[in-house]
């Protein structure tokens, strides 16, 4: 094994064991600090996360996390606090004050400032009965048995723990608070995420003229026209009532041209896909993503209410669409 392979790897090990050292410190504290930012939310009010250095980092990070998830945050530099930026703070504030070792001189200034306001503070540190950790209403720790570099001074183990550990107060405030896939779609409009989230079937299907629909009664060559016709490679096919029956592709028809010579006299009905899979109109685009990365389809037929097909959608549109 190469020296610098060899290297990586030790980081892996020493840090996936301080991630498993930091969860056996989980206590009541942690469901503590969820019940207080969810008071907190619930009243409107917001999390200030505030942090110095690497933990300062880690903090944006957090910070980004909770506001994309339904929890208003927001970032107050320590040091800039003192010249200003304190306006940011609002009485009913949570504070979430970040710092390892937990007496970090430019936060422990600024406590004294932010105790003017009616505000909680919870601190996630390494060192439980730090400075820090005294002034908290909530105290999280994040102690690890060492950071990953050889020195054992860069934080890096430390910093991977923190900000786990604020994943983890993201998402269980998220559950907490009832946070739909719907609400994460309306943070994210732009993206892929967004476009998946929030658009429905019904705005990305090919409907009209480039959704071909048979009667199952329709001979194959008739039915390989109106594909022709409409640039598409199956068409839904319909019973009497004009309910969706089955499917015909054209890879349903090379198979068949393998073994039957006769497939284009035939009708759609002795040829068909029977209960083919498709997708109601009102489903959100996401969910046509999830069945072609689940299933093995090029086209996936949308149905209304009536189960009659109203629309395709082709999986080479997805792209075009930004969806995948």
């Amino acid at each position: 094994m190469g020296r610098h392979l060899q290297r990586a790897r030790e980081v892996f090990r020493l840090e996936i064991a301080a991630l498993r050292a930091v969860e056996r410190l989980l206590d009541d504290a942690f469901t503590q600090a969820v019940d207080l930012a969810v008071a907190t939310l619930n009243a409107r009010q917001k999390i200030v996360v505030v942090g110095i250095g690497k933990s300062g980092i880690i903090g944006r990070k957090i910070a980004a996390t909770l506001s994309s998830t339904g929890s208003t945050a927001v970032v107050l530099d320590a040091v800039d606090a003192l010249h200003g930026d304190l306006g940011i703070v609002n009485d009913g504030d949570l504070i979430l004050a970040l710092s390892y070792s937990g007496e970090s001189e430019e936060l422990l200034n600024l406590i004294p400032a932010l105790r003017r306001f009616s505000v909680r503070i919870l601190a996630l540190t390494g060192v439980p009965k730090s400075t820090l950790a005294k002034h908290a209403d909530v105290v999280l720790n994040v102690a690890v048995p060492r950071e990953a570099c050889p020195f054992n001074l860069a934080p890096t183990s430390s910093t991977t723990a923190t900000l786990v550990l604020g994943d983890a107060l993201a998402m269980a405030i998220l559950d907490a608070r009832g946070f739909k896939q719907r609400d994460f779609a309306q943070r994210h409009p732009s993206g892929a995420i967004g476009r998946a989230l929030l658009l429905r079937i019904a705005d990305i299907m090919r409907q009209g003229q480039r959704n071909p629909i048979a009667p199952d009664s329709l001979p194959v060559k008739d039915a390989l026209l109106a594909m022709t016709r409409a640039k598409a490679g199956s068409v839904s096919v319909v019973n009497r009532h004009g309910k969706l029956v089955g499917v015909f592709t054209d890879g349903d028809l090379r198979r068949r041209m393998s073994v039957d010579d006769d497939v284009l006299s035939q009708t759609l009905r002795d040829v068909m896909t029977c209960d083919p899979i498709c997708i109601r109109d009102d489903a959100l685009a996401v969910d046509a993503v999830r069945i072609f990365n689940e299933r093995n389809i090029d086209d996936l037929i949308v149905v209304n209410a009536r189960r009659e097909p109203v629309g395709l959608v082709d999986s080479q549109d997805l792209p075009r669409l930004k969806l995948m």
